[in-house]
């Protein structure tokens, strides 16, 4: 494969060391002043999306906006990352030009023919994993190793801005699944601090994301921007709102970012509580909104049951679903757990201290234990004091929530629309989980209801 090329004035070795290259011409882009631009001449998976003959919904959407060429990078009108079908066309619908590309770096090998080198562009190459390049007007690239075959690109500007490219279905190898560097040591990415702007597959690799984070290379104020757009995502609008989830968000083929500039990232709520009926969805839901975290806890509500092999087998495929990562723990003592302030960080390390995010599920079962500790299937012992107890249990819950500085999702089924149940007991139990809810979920910045596995947000 050829080289870097001349377009860069030093190589940067692994050691340190410093190694000449040669010098190019003067580029013949736009101008700017400072900064890092980034043109996408496209956002979308290597097929591009639509795909051609496909008649999946998303591909009969993708019309517009949501249609999107394979995801190509275009910075500072100088060098391109992945060399795709048509660039020139792509760079003149941008406003912009390829005349002062020096370079052409590839992220990922491609599959089917070769791609024809538009005249002017240099052959396309890839940079050893490890090595920095520097460029003459200041910038810098770093090729980041990748746990597929591909390579990613950490582009520095003059002026410290940051970038990060992954290829497609790509997350930084050397991390392990919370980020940490296997094996210790201080690999990978983020050493410098979280990047400005980070462009990745979100939903193709959401882990991906949550190793970014854990390491330090996402915080809460890095761009995050969901690229190699396939058609197995959400078509419209529930595109957006499953990225803004996790936040990150995607923009058009063709917009062009300033990098380090300032971009409304999506505010991502502290407290989630995710409401359906049987099978809706909302565990699939709750899931989705924790998976681009690390170091989550999942806590399991409903613990263990004898010789039921129904329950043991909805268990198993709960744990199968969720990321290897996320650690488990079976309890209804939820107030301790809401209270904690999440593993101390080592003052000597980059680890972000912050709590790890609590994934409930679910709140029903919850309110069953409760109810079978304080008797409240017993009318005489309800009557008695079993309703004061629950009621005390019930709000001490609540103020837990509202004072927790953990990231919550909470899931709960949702009664107020089911049968009328025959008995005193089920009645009893329809109507306390009701008001948990209702109690729960005004602690809570979100309220999602689900329905046919489709989020309806019914607050924030």
């Amino acid at each position: 494969m050829p080289s870097a090329g001349p377009f860069f004035r030093a190589d940067r070795q692994p050691n340190g060391r410093v190694e000449s290259a040669p010098a190019a011409p003067a580029g013949r882009g736009r101008e700017k002043l400072g900064g890092v631009d980034v043109t996408l001449l496209g956002t979308g998976a290597p097929q591009g999306l639509p795909r051609p003959g496909c008649p999946c919904a998303a591909c009969a959407t993708a019309v517009g906006d949501e249609a999107r060429a394979a995801t190509a990078l275009l910075v500072d009108g100088a060098l391109l990352i992945d060399l795709t079908p048509g660039p020139a066309f792509a760079a003149a619908r941008a406003g912009q030009s390829l005349a002062g590309v020096r370079q052409v770096l590839l992220s990922h090998p491609h599959d089917g023919p070769a791609l024809e080198v538009p005249a002017g562009l240099p052959q396309p190459g890839r940079v050893a994993d490890g090595r920095e390049l520097a460029l003459l007007d200041g910038h810098r690239v770093r090729a980041l190793a990748v746990d597929i075959p591909g390579t990613g690109y950490e582009i520095s500007g003059a002026e410290g801005e940051r970038l990060l490219y992954l290829p497609p279905g790509a997350a930084p190898s050397g991390l392990d699944g919370n980020g940490r560097p296997a094996g210790g040591g201080d690999q990978g990415t983020g050493g410098n601090g979280p990047y400005d702007l980070v462009l990745l597959d979100v939903l193709g690799r959401p882990d991906a994301l949550a190793r970014l984070r854990a390491s330090g290379a996402v915080d809460a104020a890095t761009d995050v921007l969901a690229v190699h757009l396939d058609h197995q995502a959400p078509p419209g609008p529930e595109l957006h709102r499953r990225l803004a989830a996790v936040g990150a968000r995607a923009v058009a083929d063709g917009s062009t970012l300033r990098v380090g500039e300032f971009h409304a990232v999506p505010d991502l709520p502290r407290r989630t509580l995710v409401l359906g009926g049987a099978r809706s969805g909302k565990s699939v839901e709750a899931e989705r909104r924790l998976v681009a975290f690390p170091d989550v806890v999942y806590v399991a509500t409903g613990g263990t049951r004898d010789g039921d092999e129904d329950w043991a087998q909805r268990v198993s495929l709960h744990r199968e679903r969720r990321p290897s990562s996320w650690r488990t723990v079976e309890t209804c003592d939820l107030v301790p757990l809401l209270a904690a302030a999440g593993p101390a960080a080592d003052p000597g390390t980059r680890w972000p201290a912050e709590a790890s995010p609590l994934l409930i599920d679910c709140l029903a079962l919850w309110l069953t234990h409760v109810m079978d500790e304080v008797g409240a299937w017993d009318d005489a012992t309800w009557e008695a004091g079993g309703r004061r107890a629950l009621q005390e249990r019930t709000d001490a819950l609540v103020a837990a929530v509202r004072d927790t500085r953990r990231r919550v999702v909470a899931v709960s089924n949702e009664v107020g629309s089911g049968v009328v149940p025959a008995t005193p007991a089920g009645r009893r139990f329809r109507d306390e989980l009701g008001r948990l809810n209702a109690a729960f979920g005004a602690e809570c910045e979100q309220v999602l209801l689900v329905v046919a596995g489709q989020a309806l947000a019914l607050r924030g």
